[in-house]
């Protein structure tokens, strides 16, 4: 990208003697930028700035000059201001000074105004360079950029600047009337945007009360919350244990009476004994689900980690679960893994993850199988990982309901699942109890098609997470 050369159109060159020629290059100064297109305060802005340092040039032995032009480089256009003086010493009085400075340029009071001319120069401008020569002899140039909206006709920029030049000099006190204007009307904006910033900051005071209060009272509700939360552990807990003591004593009462431990029983009798011992069976799952989650929201359980086999594992499972395959189409594969596998974890808690994992797939599965294998896990995963896997050839899970089933209390309508008993609670208890053992718990599942339930768990536990010994 090559740059467009610099454009430049002389406007005015002015001779700075005295204080009468700072007043004029003051006016010429409001009057070009506001035949430039600028706002009046930039015009007031831009008029500060060239007096200030048009005052220090003025003050020198041989004066100064200033010079006004227009620059034009592609889109960008600049009102560009010199100010330079034409070499010498301060203007002093003959009689106090013999006309040379008096120390370094950094210690004297010309540097001293220099030095504050120059820092409004570069507030009021957009650009401001100052060059300082070993004479002491200053030039300062000055940009102020137009907006794009601003396109100024070079005709009449002309000819104002042919008519400001034979112009004769401004009138002292008709531009000490036009400041003081200026300074009235910066006033009152002053004073206006002072009133919107009150109003604004009442405003915000109002506000930041509101916000007080409101975290206040947020904070009031989540301290009830907490109350609440710790009021239903605490009754689930309770409950739970009252529940367990009749419970027991009701199935172990039906189990005698099933065994014909007090006698014979008709076919009506067994059928009914049996609805019973099915009842108590399924209310103490619910208790011992219900005590389980109690404990995890409590902080209360405890991670005992210990070696664990998975083929004895998978040989438990077994054992305790085939009695639950009651379809006649149905298979239950557990794969022993070849070479056996050794990890650390806590066995019961994750023996109970599979297990609701395998009785769900036996529950909605009507034909086909469920399969159970471990095996590490993938690389892109983590290697330190294994993963079991319980894949059914069952109703499957629509997409919607992936994150529906980890929900207390919550179940999927489906035909099927309306013959099937459940609290809603297996599997929220699964994925925290995989959180508790450094692990995770996921799901892929298609409809129609079967699921296959994941469980990730670390090989070698991390120590933060195991309980103390």
């Amino acid at each position: 990208m090559t740059m467009q050369p610099m454009q430049t159109m002389r406007l005015l060159n002015f001779g700075l003697e005295g204080p009468a020629d700072v007043v004029t290059v003051r006016q010429r100064a409001r009057q070009l930028s506001a035949t430039l297109g600028f706002s009046h305060q930039e015009q007031v802005r831009i008029a500060t700035a060239v007096s200030e340092l048009a005052r220090c040039a003025s003050r020198r032995v041989y004066g100064g000059r200033a010079l006004f032009a227009f620059e034009s480089s592609g889109p960008e256009r600049h009102l560009a201001v010199t100010i330079r003086d034409n070499g010498g010493a301060e203007r002093v009085d003959a009689a106090s000074s013999p006309g040379h400075w008096a120390g370094p340029p950094e210690l004297d009071e010309p540097a001293r105004q220099l030095e504050a001319a120059l820092l409004t120069a570069r507030r009021l401008m957009d650009q401001c360079e100052l060059d300082l020569q070993a004479d002491h002899a200053i030039t300062v140039s000055m940009t102020k950029r137009l907006a794009p909206e601003q396109v100024p006709d070079p005709v009449a920029l002309a000819a104002l600047a042919g008519q400001l030049a034979k112009a004769p000099p401004a009138d002292s006190f008709a531009e000490a009337q036009q400041q003081n204007h200026e300074l009235a009307t910066a006033l009152a904006e002053l004073r206006e945007r002072q009133d919107d910033l009150l109003a604004l900051t009442r405003e915000l005071e109002d506000t930041n009360r509101g916000v007080v209060a409101l975290y206040a009272e947020i904070e009031e509700k989540a301290e009830k919350l907490r109350h609440a939360d710790e009021m239903k552990t605490r009754f689930l807990s309770n409950t739970s244990h009252e529940l367990r003591t009749p419970l027991s004593s009701i199935r172990a009462l039906t189990q005698l009476l099933l065994d014909r431990m007090d006698g014979e029983l008709s076919v009506e009798q067994e059928r009914q004994i049996t609805f019973i011992s099915n009842a108590a069976n399924d209310l103490s799952n619910l208790v011992n689900d219900l005590l389980d989650l109690a404990k995890i929201e409590a902080g209360k359980v405890t991670i005992d980690v210990a070696p664990i086999d998975v083929g004895q594992l998978f040989g438990a499972l077994r054992s305790m679960l085939r009695p639950l395959v009651r379809q006649p189409g149905v298979a239950l594969n557990f794969i022993d893994p070849v070479p056996p596998v050794l990890f650390e974890s806590d066995e019961p808690k994750v023996a109970l993850i599979l297990r609701n994992f395998v009785s769900n797939a036996i529950k909605f599965t009507e034909r086909g199988a469920v399969e159970v294998k471990v095996a590490p896990a993938a690389p892109a995963d983590n290697p330190a990982l294994l993963r079991f896997e319980v894949r059914d050839t069952g109703i499957g899970i629509a997409p919607e309901n992936l994150q529906l089933i980890f929900e207390e209390f919550s179940q999927i309508e489906h035909p099927l699942q309306r013959g099937v008993k459940g609290t809603g609670l297996g599997l929220p208890l699964c994925r925290k109890f995989a959180g508790l053992l450094g692990g995770e718990v996921l799901v892929q599942s298609t409809p129609g098609q079967g699921s296959v339930f994941s469980l990730l768990l670390p090989q070698h536990p991390e120590p933060h997470w195991r309980s103390p010994s």
